[in-house]
């Protein structure tokens, strides 16, 4: 399915999961949907399942909207507790539309979660209370950290069939939703078409032979230093990055995090945001940008080398392809209903000798040398190999049997993902576009928001 076709499908209100492999624009489609969204007056509420991808989109995380915090599985008195709390009640009123981006980080109980808080602040015999849910994300990316926790407080639960549901798309609120699954087939991060058919060959399970030899053809140094290491364990990245600033000898210099606004709002954009709370830096220290500006001419994933700083006391990075920027502070925001209720300033910066594989996703790189021979979890390997844009820009210094390995969950499910969206492509297809634009403008009605006006027709 094309962009076009699945923003088209968003704007009618219906319930979306936007799926695709890395690369066809997950982000890009729901950045223009907000953006059509708002262009009508109707705000969304943007959420995260992980911290590090809501500073990404720039939203909060989906515990932390819907008022369900770190626990794990809601009792009728933990419900009954939320609908006392006026600040929660009257955000989930007010929204018309709920994007939970990194689906497949988010378990079944914890979506079961916020299904049963929408359903006691709006409408109890609706699925999420009523609200345009979209999921994005895509499966074959790293899975929930665990769904398996006890819980800490007392009580019965309200959805015992979901503590052990691993995945989002098994849970009974996701089935009663029924999202129309959006399958983005465009490819906008790598035109290798080799590497391309091993990255689809990976997600199928089909991985020939040939394809693992080609892998093993990579496996070698790079002749380039300034390439970031990818690697399974925290203790790896953090012991690289220390010895390697360490072996520079020029002056040290340290960037303080500024913040703004509410001590426990600001402690959690800290604690995800993925460039630290106190940068250091030397002349030559590798680095890698944190956030996109396509103005200053980079995104989340650029590398590049401290060279210098400027008059006034900025980072000056030379990226990989020659490009010399001048860094400047950036801000990392909750938002709520378009206003900022706390905000963090930092340069989009991290030391990037390496990183581990969990804190690349999301990411574009020119090149990556990574050390998959401890993964130890579905999906590691995929989310790591799919983190460059090309064969060449990778070097693999070793991998397990694991790196190689997707759920076969995932793998059964995709096959009905990717039928369903086709399914759903035809069907719209054939609306004509009468009746496409009366849904529309039914939703942008129902949702309090304001029709554009529309241009005379010339005679």
């Amino acid at each position: 399915m094309t962009q076009d076709t699945a923003l088209s499908i968003l704007q009618t209100g219906a319930n979306v999961f936007l799926t695709g492999e890395p690369g066809s624009g997950k982000t890009h489609t729901i950045n223009r949907y907000v953006a059509w969204l708002r262009e009508r007056g109707i705000e969304p509420a943007i959420t995260a399942s992980t911290g590090i991808a809501a500073t990404h989109i720039g939203g909060s995380t989906i515990h932390s909207w819907s008022g369900i915090g770190v626990q794990k599985g809601l009792s009728p008195a933990d419900i009954d507790a939320l609908t006392q709390k006026e600040h929660v009640v009257r955000r989930v009123a007010r929204t018309p539309v709920l994007i939970i981006d990194e689906i497949s980080m988010l378990d079944g109980r914890t979506l079961a979660d916020v299904d049963a808080v929408l359903r006691s602040m709006r409408h109890p015999t609706l699925p999420f209370g009523g609200v345009q849910v979209v999921f994005v994300g895509d499966f074959f990316q790293l899975p929930p950290v665990s769904t398996n926790e006890s819980r800490e407080m007392p009580g019965e639960l309200l959805f015992e069939e979901e503590s052990h549901t691993a995945f989002a798309f098994m849970a009974s609120a996701w089935k009663q939703a029924n999202p129309i699954v959006c399958y983005l087939s465009e490819q906008h991060r790598t035109d290798d078409p080799v590497f391309l058919d091993i990255l689809s060959s990976l997600r199928r399970g089909t991985l020939t032979e040939d394809h693992r030899e080609t892998l093993r053809s990579r496996q070698s140094e790079p002749k380039e230093e300034a390439v970031t290491r990818l690697y399974s364990h925290n203790a790896s990245v953090d012991r690289i990055n220390l010895t390697e600033l360490s072996r520079l000898s020029g002056k040290e210099y340290r960037f303080t995090m500024q913040e703004k606004g509410s001590e426990k709002l600001t402690a959690g954009l800290k604690k995800h945001c993925l460039s630290p709370e106190v940068l250091i830096l030397k002349e030559g220290a590798r680095v890698m940008f944190t956030k996109n500006s396509f103005e200053q001419g980079f995104v989340n994933g650029t590398l590049g080398v401290v060279t210098s700083l400027s008059r006034t006391g900025d980072p000056v990075v030379t990226t990989r392809a020659g490009k010399k920027i001048t860094v400047s502070r950036a801000d990392w925001h909750v938002m709520h209903e378009g206003k900022p209720l706390a905000t963090i300033s930092q340069y989009p910066l991290r030391l990037a000798w390496a990183i581990t594989v969990h804190k690349s996703q999301g990411m574009s790189l020119d090149a990556a040398c990574m050390d998959l021979s401890t993964a130890f979890e579905y999906g590691q390997g995929y989310v790591a190999l799919s983190r460059v844009r090309t064969l060449q820009g990778l070097f693999l210094l070793g991998a397990n049997e694991r790196a190689l390995e997707v759920h076969p969950d995932v793998a059964e499910a995709d096959e009905t993902f990717r039928s369903l969206s086709d399914v759903a492509e035809e069907t719209f297809d054939r609306m004509g576009e009468t009746e496409r634009c009366a849904l529309s403008d039914r939703f942008v009605k129902a949702c309090g928001g304001t029709l554009p006006k529309k241009k005379p027709v010339r005679a």
